[in-house]
């Protein structure tokens, strides 16, 4: 039940503004005492010809108080008390009634969004910067499907460009097939690696990496097969981290998929007068946009990653016939997008402005800077292992008794690397520190997931030594400031989604479910509620604590995490 919307309707029978407005005044008072919603009476003072102080108070006597356990004037602003029974009755049902769907409102009504995301380079290794454009996407996937929206998800794989050529010279001279055939990515790492130190003594070997490059783009046998090893390599070792990570995508179309789809681009951009010369490269000017030109194609005649891009969205508006586009890549790629959509824009397709680039920040331990040129990586199998070890140490430490320690520990451990991505606002750089990601304490995955299980635990207790009397149940009495904060908390489940969608922002999400388990701690620090004698309120209390499960599993569950029972 939206208790703001029946809040604007009753004050909107009573006066002469639309509801929109009415419901963008309305405000959360700054205190629990002072009720949930105010109406600011100033904007009514010069039609209605009265100070706001005594609007409020004629406001207060002709409305209608039906659900509302009481309604007052604080100078200005009518405030709204709600009938906290009715409240806390109609919340915790409908969360238990609709389970697994709450928080869903379906409003995406089948409208299509393509939502690109993760897009590591071939033959390159998967590290901790990369996580952070999956989590992110596969996110916004969950919650934008949850929504009603049809999604599809798309790897854009970074599987073309020049780094081939590199990668194909350093094949044909340094390549050890005995490694490559144990380790594939350490391996193309390695002489990736060796041919950039190498070129720094020797310039011409860029000359010789741009020469198989343009033999790659000319279809050439040998290069067409090494770069097919190079990705299939790949694909085999992205995949398993991807189910560690359960992460799906419906399309791995990387950059070479738009090859044959870019002549017809450039075909395009040129017969709209818009692609010009310089120095020797195929350019759309963007002067008027303050912006650098978009390169088209360079001046040897070979095509870049923008030339790709604006292949890859005409094709997706063509196939997907898209309402958003979103691109999940770093904010260092600002200028790339901008100039993308642009340049769409400047050919004529009004879908431009569908396009959207969710820029997200950097990813650091301590000082240290990641550099793939100089092997300066840190590997996401590597990282996901030690957090899962890491964590395996705390539940040894703390429950050394628990049966399925390594599920749990995968779970949790996975878990708290995840929330740490997805805890602050995504543009936000990152700096890991273990002791913080994995403490059961602060708002970190690990606490909400422990959360959970002790939510759990209660409900395993209470129906152990549960009285088989059929008691009625009453939701009046949970009637303490703990409670009625706690299911205050549930209801807001559908507006941290709806905050979520409307600025592609995944922490709002996170950090309403950090709110929930204080919410829900809070509580559970005030009441024994295996031990009460009152079996009506013990009844309507373990209500409260399912219904609490089930949003923090179903929060947990858009943002990639899976809940565990015990810990």
């Amino acid at each position: 039940m939206d208790y703001k919307k029946i809040v604007a309707q009753r004050i909107k029978q009573l006066v002469e503004i639309d509801i929109e407005t009415i419901e963008g005044l309305i405000e959360i008072p700054p205190r629990p005492e002072m009720g949930e919603f105010a109406f600011p009476c100033f904007q009514l003072a010069k039609t209605m010809r009265k100070s706001p102080n005594m609007i409020a108070k004629d406001l207060k006597e002709k409305i209608e108080k039906d659900g509302f356990e009481k309604i007052e004037c604080y100078g200005p602003y009518l405030n709204f008390f709600l009938d906290k029974g009715v409240f806390i009755k109609n919340t915790i049902e409908k969360i238990l009634q609709d389970g697994d769907s709450y928080g869903s409102s379906k409003i995406g009504d089948g409208k299509n969004i393509v939502v690109e995301y993760s897009s590591p380079n071939i033959a390159k290794p998967f590290h901790v910067g990369h996580l952070f454009t999956t989590v992110i996407g596969n996110s916004l996937y969950k919650i934008l499907s949850f929504e009603g929206y049809n999604c599809t998800g798309i790897n854009h794989l970074g599987d073309w460009g020049t780094q081939f050529g590199k990668l194909i010279y350093a094949y044909k001279n340094w390549v050890d097939e005995e490694a490559l055939a144990s380790e594939p990515i350490k391996e193309l790492l390695r002489i990736y690696v060796k041919f950039h130190a190498e070129a720094e003594i020797d310039p011409t070997l860029n000359d010789e990496a741009k020469m198989y490059f343009k033999k790659l783009e000319d279809g050439c046998e040998e290069e067409v097969k090494l770069w097919t090893k190079f990705r299939d390599l790949s694909l085999v070792e992205f995949k398993k981290l991807y189910k560690i990570l359960n992460v799906k995508f419906d399309s791995y179309a990387g950059e070479s998929f738009y090859c044959d789809k870019m002549d017809a681009i450039i075909k395009d951009i040129d017969q709209k007068g818009l692609l010009v010369e310089s120095n020797g490269a195929k350019v759309v000017m963007l002067d008027d946009y303050n912006m650098p030109p978009c390169i088209i194609k360079k001046s040897d005649g070979a095509t870049i990653y923008a030339t790709r891009d604006l292949a890859a969205a005409t094709y997706r508006k063509k196939t997907y016939d898209f309402y958003k586009n979103i691109y999940v890549v770093g904010k260092d790629q600002s200028l790339h997008f901008n100039q993308v959509f642009t340049t769409l824009k400047l050919m004529g397709n009004k879908w431009a402005d569908d396009c959207v680039h969710v820029a997200f920040g950097t990813v650091r331990f301590a000082d240290k800077k990641l550099s793939t040129r100089k092997g300066d990586v840190i590997f996401l199998d590597d990282l996901l292992n030690q957090a899962v070890a890491k964590t395996l140490e705390i539940i040894n430490e703390k429950n050394p008794e628990l049966k399925n320690k390594d599920e749990v520990a995968k779970k949790v451990g996975i878990g708290a690397i995840i929330f740490t991505y997805l805890k602050n606002h995504r543009e936000r750089d990152i700096i890991f520190n273990w002791d913080e990601m994995l403490s059961f304490e602060g708002e970190t995955g690990p606490y909400v997931q422990y959360t959970y299980a002790r939510a759990k635990s209660i409900l395993r207790k209470v129906e152990e030594n549960s009285n088989k009397n059929d008691v009625k149940l009453d939701y009046n009495k949970l009637n303490s400031s703990e409670e009625f904060e706690l299911v205050k908390q549930l209801e807001g489940f559908k507006k941290s989604i709806m905050y979520a969608i409307e600025k592609l922002e995944p922490s709002m999400v996170t950090r309403y479910v950090i709110d929930v388990a204080k919410a829900f701690n809070k509580f559970y620090n005030q009441y024994n509620i295996a031990n009460l004698e009152d079996e009506s309120n013990k009844k309507a209390k373990i209500k409260m604590v399912k219904a609490t499960c089930q949003v923090i599993k179903n929060a947990l569950n858009l943002i990639g995490i899976e809940v565990v029972d015990r810990m």
